[in-house]
């Protein structure tokens, strides 16, 4: 099986510019513990994450410098460049190995260097689950 058969293509994606606060809103709201960063032609530059904004939360002294965090950062400035990606015909086992190996739940899938879409942990067991795979 390939990756193009599991993967969620409706892929949610924000901008570089975006406030921390507005990806938080995002991630919230679609029920997701991360976001790739894309460029105006849907190129993927990085990935924010939960865990990116709580370590960050985590380093604020006190009140103002998170509020400031929330409002005033951009997700530019606490994503991580350059995340595990997959090609959508590569084997689906492979991308299982690599996300083991990489210690990530997600790679994100490009085509021509360009976010096609997703395929995480989930998304495997649900092709286990309902015997795709």
């Amino acid at each position: 099986m390939r990756v193009a058969e599991l993967m969620v293509s409706d892929v949610k994606a924000v901008a570089p510019d975006m406030s921390v606060a507005d990806a938080v809103g995002l991630m919230t709201e679609h029920h997701i513990s991360a976001l790739p960063v894309v460029d105006l032609h849907h190129r993927l530059l990085g990935v924010v994450s939960t865990t990116d904004i709580l370590e960050a939360a985590a380093e604020a002294t006190d009140n103002k410098a998170r509020e400031q965090l929330f409002e005033d950062t951009e997700v530019r400035d606490l994503m991580t460049p350059r995340p595990a990606t997959v090609r959508m015909e590569a084997d689906v086992k492979e991308a299982a190995q690599q996300m083991l190996y990489l210690e990530v739940h997600r790679l994100f899938v490009v085509e021509d260097g360009r976010l096609v879409g997703v395929i995480s942990q989930s998304d495997i067991v649900r092709g286990v689950a309902t015997a795709k795979i």
